[in-house]
């Protein structure tokens, strides 16, 4: 052999056998070193995580009876896993025979166990593979013990009895809207939350409206794991290990069902006297409120039965609930409704005057009419009533007292603010004083869903004309200055729609024009004018209890300020509200109701709307002297206040009461002890 070759195939030998001992010491590292890494890899390969729904809390009413709860339902679920062992038509034989079973299309129930992966179109399952999938529950017990009798025929399928929501109804009340409703959790909502995109079945409810999604987090509880053991073909060995759900927090309302049931009624019974009387009124609102904060109820019309959503919703229960025709019933009106609040806003009005220097005692001219800027205003029925005090003017509802009232602040309050265009405006005096009793802003509630109103400060014009002018209904676009009557103020507001004129302040203050509240605001402003000036953030949820029954969290309503009136103007205002019951313009819808047992203090409210008819509004408070409860309803197109609101609150204040022959919903007006003991 030549050298030269010998030396090559050395160096060869070499080369190899340096890799043999690099590969040897990696070997030996894997082996030995670190086994026990490489183990745990390899052991989590060969199992798999599924999840197990927590049961979900509930929801009661103050006294403990559940509004929401969970009750147990046979449900049938699929095991594709297991059932992928069987051949193609293994797997489609099984389906078939399964599906009128379940009284299900055959298309449907293949939908309901297909995987969501890319290029599979919805519906399908979002959740683990190995997760179980529900496709029929609340099944027959004849259908339960079929498919359990003749399990060969039936390979993966199982039926279990399962938590599903239940909506119990106690003495009849049913807040759909403040309850809300529950819908299958969303990718969305995975991602938010960081749940892993395998981890959560997708028929894991999480909730979408009410107090079902304010207290989501603590209703839900904690969701447990099952650790199976799996083959390389995927298959289901064994269970090996896993962790057990926590049960959801109990969410304990101050909502009474008693009291709920009483507004409910009392709303219902005054739509139908509206129609009756030819107003095309289809929606409204009734709350009632402690004056601490607490809400007792909240009726919304019109309602619907909240168990709609727990089987999945059609296409025309959807058609119903978002319809307008149907008057939208999924909407909370008495936090999402905005009406005008009639002469119930006269309090604000009140305050604010006297705050500018208008002497609380003094005596305020009632004329028929007053011109203001060019423009007549009429007192409702044109009565001419002399002189008189702000007392006597809330008592027998006088406009055009605050009509001059609100000239006479606009004539002093920083006129050449009037038109300037800027959304940095100073806010009018007026005005000022209403933002502070809570209008024009969120009460906070522990609701998701909460309309903020409208006061026209010289902010909201400018903002309002800046949208208005040259975008949405583009009023330069469509105004004619000798046009129509629609369009000479559509020209109008093309040119000076930013600016607070006279007319508007005078409309503004018997609460009309422009402005708007929802009943939940109304009611909140008579809280704080009740209790002697604290305005709350109201509350719904009363303490959050655990499954084992202890106190997790008490809820109390936040202070949200107290208002910038003297107590002895809110005194005097208080005392004037009573006599609008007594020989104001409720007197003839209290006509007969036993005052000297509970006096009820109150203000109708009659706002008028183009092309409708007005707004029904009345407030109230009781007792006149110790105020424990407001009640306000509000009804749209639906005439005068003293006419259909007023009596529908006399019937609320009978049903809390137990008067005119009523069962009492809170004998002696006592609120229910809760669970922790602690009275409200």
């Amino acid at each position: 052999m030549i050298p030269a070759s010998r030396r090559r195939l050395i160096g060869l030998y070499a080369v190899a056998a340096a890799m043999l001992v690099v590969l040897g010491g990696r070997l030996w590292y894997l082996q030995v070193l670190d086994t026990t890494h490489y183990r745990q890899l390899a052991e989590v390969n060969q199992t798999r995580q599924i999840v197990v729904p927590a049961v979900r809390g509930m929801i009661t009413d103050d006294t403990g009876a559940p509004l929401v709860r969970n009750q147990t339902s046979m449900v049938v679920s699929v095991d594709m896993m297991r059932l992928s062992q069987q051949t193609s038509d293994g797997r489609m034989a099984v389906l078939a025979r399964l599906a009128p079973l379940l009284r299900l299309p055959d298309k449907t129930l293949t939908e309901k166990v297909r995987l969501c992966t890319r290029g599979v179109p919805a519906p399908c399952w979002p959740g683990s593979p190995y997760q179980p999938i529900p496709v029929a529950e609340d099944v027959s017990d004849v259908t339960a013990l079929q498919i359990m009798e003749e399990s060969r025929q039936f390979p993966g399928v199982s039926v279990q009895l399962q938590p599903v929501v239940d909506y119990p109804m106690p003495d009849g009340a049913n807040p759909a809207q403040v309850l809300g409703y529950l819908q299958p959790i969303t990718q969305a909502e995975m991602a938010k939350d960081h749940l892993p995109q395998t981890g959560f079945a997708g028929d894991d409810l999480v909730g979408q409206a009410g107090l079902e999604a304010q207290y989501n987090t603590a209703l839900t509880g904690k969701p447990g794991t099952q650790v199976v053991s799996v083959n390389a073909a995927g298959d289901v060995l064994a269970t090996v290990g896993g962790t057990a759900p926590r049960t959801g927090d109990t969410l304990v309302t101050s909502l009474n069902a008693k009291v709920q049931y009483v507004a409910q009624q009392a709303l219902n019974r005054a739509i139908v006297k509206a129609r009756a009387a030819g107003n095309n009124v289809n929606q409204g609102a009734a709350v009632v409120e402690t004056t601490g904060g607490r809400i007792l109820a909240m009726a919304s019309y019109p309602d619907y039965n909240p168990s709609v959503w727990t089987n999945g919703i059609s296409k025309s229960q959807f058609g119903y609930l978002f319809g307008t025709a149907s008057g939208e019933p999924v909407i909370n009106w008495a936090s999402q409704g905005e009406y005008a609040p009639g002469s119930t806003f006269k309090i604000t009005s009140t305050a604010a005057a006297v705050a500018d220097g208008f002497p609380l005692d003094g005596l305020y001219a009632c004329p028929a009419s007053t011109s203001i800027d060019g423009r007549t205003f009429y007192n409702d029925g044109e009565p001419n009533l002399g002189d008189m005090s702000f007392a006597e003017a809330l008592i027998q509802s006088c406009d055009t007292v605050y009509y001059d009232i609100g000239y006479q602040m606009w004539q002093t309050d920083d006129p050449a603010a009037n038109s300037e265009l800027s959304p940095k405006a100073p806010t009018q005096k007026m005005q000022r004083m209403e933002l502070d009793w809570g209008f024009g802003n969120y009460t906070g509630i522990d609701l998701p869903e909460e309309s903020i109103g409208t006061i026209p400060t010289r902010q909201w014009l400018y903002w309002m004309w800046k949208d208005n002018a040259h975008t949405g209904q583009n009023w330069c676009k469509n105004g004619q200055e000798y046009g129509s009557y629609v369009q000479q103020i559509e020209y109008q507001d093309c040119q000076s729609g930013y600016v607070w004129e006279p007319g508007q302040a005078a409309i503004a203050a018997i609460g009309q024009g422009y402005v708007t509240a929802t009943p939940l605001q109304l009611t909140n402003a008579y809280t704080a004018l009740a209790n002697g000036g604290t305005l709350y953030s109201p509350r719904i949820g009363e303490a959050l209890v655990s499954p084992a029954g202890t106190l997790v969290r008490k809820i109390n309503p936040p202070v949200i300020r107290h208002l910038p009136v003297a107590s002895q103007t809110l005194s005097y205002l208080r005392s004037a509200l009573a006599g609008v019951v007594t020989q104001g313009t409720a007197a003839g819808a209290f006509s007969g109701f036993p005052l000297n047992k509970v006096c009820v203090a109150g203000k109708t409210g009659t706002a008028q709307i183009m092309g409708k008819n007005a707004t029904s509004v009345f407030a109230s408070f009781a007792p006149c002297q110790d105020p424990k409860f407001v009640v306000v309803v509000m009804l749209p197109d639906s005439g005068y206040g003293a006419d259909a609101a007023a009596p529908a609150v006399r019937q609320i204040w009978d049903g809390i009461y137990g008067l005119e022959g009523k069962k009492a919903a809170l004998p002696g007006g006592k609120l229910p002890t809760i669970g922790s003991g602690a009275k409200r």
